[in-house]
């Protein structure tokens, strides 16, 4: 665990020397004369812009375009970006300084004004952040007024002291605070750009970055390219010339891409040729853990989905071992809690369902939906356009209508209209997945409070929103882990959602990649740390 996020844990104050943790290229490795890379993407992104990033599509690129406070290396362990060196007292106030050669990729200076800009923005009524929910969780002194409408943006609790020097002020103590600011939304924006093309300051011919890499080309639902950024403060460190993005909503194409050699890295593997895809590629076949989780979430708003008898039905009917076994085949883990299994110092206590056959959940799941007196409902389940998507769809819903007599009609819909539909409210079911923004339990379990714009399906239990209020301020490790438990149980009992696997991410990698990160469980791969060997002859 990296010094500064054992002293944000602890509240001890904590000052770190500047130091470089950019991945170096091991001695003896011989590089490729070309350091150009080409990354398949989950689809095509929605945004540019760090303060709407919504979307693993997005964030992956946003990654490489921009930098915050802190970044993660390989482990996943929480290291400097564009802070070099911080101070904590309290859990309360946190006091970052920032590197004086960090700089815009037009040669502007990054400064701390530029992270109070971003903020500001961010939590502004007016500008209607989709990301505004994530700065309310992260306790910084007024922003859930400022959010709701309450406070004027100028009160939130972040300030300049100089130019290279920020400090957080939060109106209660967040333990894993540090953490939280490695999120897109915690990214700075070069105000002058912003103020310059307002809306449009993200748009290709304007959009000005401060990560290893700046935007080249961007031709949508084809390629994006972004090439090597020189006034980035570490691009000494930086290997790759160039990484291109290639979205892909069918992965099918994607495989067809790498194995003529046209990608070098796909975002997944399809389920249908999991074991196909194991056999012919052993050298580039890549598992490793991704803190997301995969769930079906129930519209509470709609018939017959506001009876628990019918949640709990529900879920007890998904087989989660053939789903994960048979459909996905990927080395996905069932899962009966929302927490992902790699959550760090957390493991729920599992529901009893959990342990019963499937024999038994069919018969308990027959005799709520009797009575619920809900025989036979109609219902629509909508998910993103994906082949994976579809094929646990059609088997989950092969699953209701055999157990529980539910006529299921589904319902897909590109990357774009799924992500207003779901905010909406319009679907009955939806496939869904969240991803933790940072490894702590609270990343998941704090998204099914009420009123949490991520709370798709209208879920509201004023027990659980106090327990999670509580644990999300207790500083004491155990204690804080046994109140995420106590609402885990909540979960299982109201059954808003039903979990269905852990994602383990599977991936083809080109072998002459170098500094894959192998065990980074947020899945954050950033480009400036990968490079492209030489391919040996003879």
């Amino acid at each position: 665990m990296d010094k500064s996020l054992i002293a944000a844990i602890t509240g001890a104050a904590l000052l770190l020397s500047p130091i470089s943790f950019a991945a170096h290229v091991p001695k003896g490795v011989e590089l490729a004369k070309t350091q150009d890379l080409v990354r398949g993407n989950d689809a095509e992104a929605a945004t540019l812009d760090p303060l709407q990033a919504e979307g693993l599509a997005e964030m992956h690129i946003i990654r490489d375009l921009f930098e915050g406070l802190v970044i993660q290396n390989e482990h996943g362990e929480v290291i400097p970006g564009v802070a070099k060196s911080w101070e904590n007292k309290n859990n309360r106030i946190y006091t970052f300084h920032l590197r004086k050669n960090a700089k815009w990729s037009n040669g502007d200076p990054v400064t701390a004004g530029d992270f109070v800009f971003a903020l500001r923005r961010a939590v502004d009524p007016k500008f209607a952040s989709p990301n505004a929910w994530y700065i309310k969780m992260t306790g910084i002194h007024n922003a859930d007024k400022i959010i709701d409408g309450q406070a004027p943006v100028d009160t939130l609790g972040i300030k300049a002291l100089d130019d290279h020097t920020l400090q957080y002020t939060l109106d209660k103590p967040v333990p894993y605070f540090i953490a939280m600011l490695a999120h897109t939304t915690m990214m700075p924006l070069d105000k002058k750009v912003v103020e310059k093309y307002g809306e449009g300051w993200s748009k290709p011919e304007h959009i000005v970055s401060n990560g290893a890499f700046k935007l080249d080309k961007w031709v949508i639902n084809e390629r994006l390219v972004m090439v090597r950024n020189p006034n980035y403060w570490d691009d000494k460190h930086t290997v790759l010339n160039k990484v291109t993005y290639v979205p892909f909503e069918n992965q099918m194409s994607a495989m067809n891409r790498y194995r003529t050699g046209e990608i070098d890295m796909t975002s997944g593997v399809p389920s249908a040729i999991a074991d196909e895809v194991k056999h012919d590629f052993p050298n580039a076949y890549q598992v490793t853990p991704l803190l997301c989780t995969y769930y079906y979430a129930f519209n509470m708003r709609h018939e017959p989905f506001n009876h628990v008898e019918v949640r709990k039905a529900a879920s007890y009917s998904i087989m989660r071992d053939v789903i994960t076994k048979d459909v996905t085949k990927v080395g996905y883990i069932p899962a009966y809690t929302f927490a992902h299994k790699y959550t760090a110092n957390f493991h729920a206590t599992q529901p009893a369902y959990s342990h019963w056959s499937q024999h038994k959940r069919d018969v308990v799941a027959e005799q709520l939906i009797d009575k619920a007196h809900e025989q036979h409902f109609h219902a629509k389940l909508l998910y993103n356009t994906s082949e994976n998507h579809k094929s646990i769809a059609v088997a989950i819903a092969s699953m209701w209508k055999k157990s529980i007599g539910a006529d299921i009609t589904l319902e897909n819909q590109e990357w774009k209209s799924y992500l207003a539909a779901r905010q909406q409210g319009n679907f009955d079911v939806m496939r869904a997945s969240w991803c933790g923004d940072y490894n702590e339990a609270s990343t998941f379990l704090s998204i099914f409070t009420t009123g949490n714009s991520r709370n798709y399906g209208g879920y509201s239990n004023p027990e659980y929103d106090k327990i999670i209020a509580k644990a999300t301020v207790e500083t004491d490790v155990k204690k804080r882990q046994k109140l995420y438990d106590q609402a885990e149980q909540i979960l299982a009992k109201d059954m808003p959602i039903a979990p269905i696997f852990y994602y383990m991410q599977a991936r083809l990698v080109n072998p002459h990649l170098g500094g894959f990160p192998k065990d980074n469980a947020e899945g954050r791969i950033y480009s400036k740390d990968l490079y492209l060997k030489a391919a040996k002859t003879g």
